[in-house]
């Protein structure tokens, strides 16, 4: 009685499992299907769907963006913990802000470098000089980090020019310039600079590069479904394996009676004939 009020007990169990990875499954397409979009669409000034102390909207995050101006290279800095395209090497991100004619300022990542050799955590590390002069960028727009959508948490007492998000927000209390919400994750610059002095560009998001770009692009589509039908299945089952357990039981019972009468010297008690299979 005991486990069959446990094997009831699981089948919704296992089924509310199934509903919530197939709800995963179609949270996912309507993501990719969101990005795709926006990689698809054509490149929009970044000021006409981004204003300095709103918010990126969530189906035009990826949508490709441009922004005018110039290098703001004395409030440059660097963005700790980030790893390369391959996503084995930990590096930097180097985020350069970009003054607009408007008068506003555009945080562009322009890409990953490499830790300084030998020097230790605190340490700058070298990084390729941002063009000078009036340039265009162009590049994924990207909401501004937090600690809720990256995992990663915000440090005291960092090293000068350093910060483990890029958060327009942060940035907007150490610059003149209002800051416009989200930054610009670099694809292209105009005038093309050469490419000594250009970072390891941030890869899009694919299935192969999903964890380290750190949201949840592609990464699922091909899981979760599978998933909720293995839930389904394992529910399924539950009846067969009670089925074959209360057989298996009724069949040791009558081979216990047996042995008992048979030890004892009597004749075999008749018993109650064993359940019929249900084909």
């Amino acid at each position: 009685m005991i486990l069959t009020l446990v094997f009831l007990a699981l089948i919704p169990a296992m089924s509310w499992l199934g509903l919530w990875q197939f709800h995963r499954y179609q949270q996912t397409n309507r993501q990719n299907g969101s990005i795709n979009a926006s990689l698809s669409a054509p490149a929009v000034a970044m000021d006409a769907i981004s204003k300095p102390g709103g918010t990126v909207p969530g189906d035009l995050t990826y949508r490709t963006v441009t922004a005018s101006g110039h290098y703001d290279t004395a409030h440059e800095f660097v963005v700790r913990q980030r790893t390369d395209a391959s996503g084995d090497d930990m590096g930097f991100y180097v985020v350069t802000p970009l003054v607009t004619a408007e008068g506003e300022t555009v945080l562009v990542n322009r890409g990953w470098v490499a830790p300084p050799s030998g020097g230790g955590a605190a340490d700058y590390p070298p990084v390729p000089p941002a063009p000078s002069g009036e340039i265009t960028v162009t590049g994924r727009l990207r909401p501004d980090e937090t600690s809720a959508s990256t995992g990663i948490h915000q440090r005291g007492g960092m090293p000068d020019r350093q910060f483990m998000l890029i958060n327009s927000g942060e940035q907007a209390t150490r610059l003149a310039e209002p800051v416009v919400a989200g930054y610009l994750e670099l694809t292209a610059t105009s005038p093309t600079p050469p490419a000594a002095d250009e970072a390891e560009l941030v890869p899009g998001p694919s299935a192969s590069n999903n964890s380290q770009s750190g949201d949840d692009a592609v990464v699922g589509k091909g899981v979760h479904l599978p998933y909720a039908v293995q839930w389904w299945l394992f529910g399924a089952m539950i009846p067969v394996g009670w089925w074959i357990l209360l057989r298996r039981d009724i069949r040791e019972a009558r081979e216990k009676a047996a042995e008992a009468v048979a030890g004892a010297g009597g004749e075999p008690v008749p018993t109650a004939p064993e359940p019929a299979s249900q084909s």
